[in-house]
């Protein structure tokens, strides 16, 4: 296991096998959400159960990235797990943040009420504020050495900060007020930030803890990211509230350029099926071992919510 200490349960039977697509992601979810329930057990404050609501019902594909890559590199999956849940934990905070009255305004959430809505905008602001802290949290609590940790949680906050997640955001809600709307460039830069760039650090996160080179899944990372977005915006268009389990019809009514109002329906469908195929020629790399990673890029945009 390049980079990683060996587990403390010394009889504990390594968990590096390939499992199939959904199997993998059913594991990544429960390893990434016991880590979360751990880390906040004996807490029963608002915020703390508003946390845990935050990450339930998510499709956990952000921690399946993470231990997929790890696996790739050696790394059980119990030992990725604690970088698993802190991509979760983050993912969930800009979630819950992104849904607020300032920000998106919205009611729903993977088909539950918001978490504002539930509770009040105080808790969610906080529960935000928490799931954020807890991430770097759980990323230091990788066992791995000092200096690929360091780079692990660095990567995290540079994805998550302005040069990524909350510029890309920046972005987007500066363009719903501007005179002219963004050019396809200016819409690709947008949705690498505000959407790949977690799901980039999520593809990289083996490797970095294995101390070995990432570029290959950095290619794949960035290319599912953007495939992603892409499926949204389509999802967005011919989507329907129930399915996709939260509103749609929102990029349109606000006059947002997307992917799909640059190339039109088609042309978003066959952009995403081109990434999907340079994403999944990134993996060449690692043959067969790396199959589960191709199954996720079509699922990526096959998915219905």
């Amino acid at each position: 296991m390049s980079g990683i200490r060996a587990p403390m349960q010394q009889d504990r039977v390594p968990d590096t096998g390939l499992l199939p697509f959904k199997p993998a992601l059913a594991r990544a979810a429960e390893l990434a959400q016991s880590q979360i329930a751990t880390s906040l057990s004996g807490l029963d404050s608002d915020v703390a159960q508003a946390m845990l609501y935050a990450v339930e019902g998510g499709k956990a594909l952000r921690a399946f990235l993470v231990i997929e890559g790890a696996r790739l590199h050696g790394i059980d999956r119990q030992d990725a797990a604690p970088a698993a849940a802190a991509i979760e934990a983050l993912h969930a905070y800009s979630l819950v943040h992104d849904d607020l009255p300032c920000m998106d305004d919205d009611d729903l959430r993977r088909g539950k009420p918001t978490v504002h809505r539930k509770w009040n905008e105080t808790v969610a602001v906080l529960a935000g504020d928490a799931l954020q802290a807890l991430a770097f949290q759980l990323a230091a609590q990788s066992p791995c050495p000092a200096k690929p940790c360091v780079a692990l949680i660095h990567g995290l906050a540079v994805a998550a900060g302005a040069h990524g997640m909350v510029g890309g955001q920046a972005m987007d809600i500066a363009a719903e007020t501007a005179k002219t709307p963004l050019n396809l460039e200016q819409t690709t830069q947008l949705q690498a930030g505000k959407t790949g760039a977690l799901i980039t650090w999520s593809a990289t996160a083996g490797p970095v803890m294995a101390g070995a080179a990432s570029d290959k899944l950095r290619i794949y990372g960035e290319c599912l990211g953007l495939a992603f977005q892409i499926a949204d915006d389509i999802l967005d268009v011919i989507g329907d509230a129930a399915t996709v389990g939260k509103a749609v019809g929102k990029d349109a009514g606000r006059g947002k350029a997307t992917f799909v109002s640059h190339l039109g329906l088609d042309g978003a469908k066959r952009r995403a099926q081109s990434l999907v195929t340079e994403a999944s020629d990134a993996l060449s790399v690692y043959g067969a071992a790396a199959e589960c990673l191709r199954e996720a890029a079509r699922f990526v945009i096959s998915r219905k919510n």
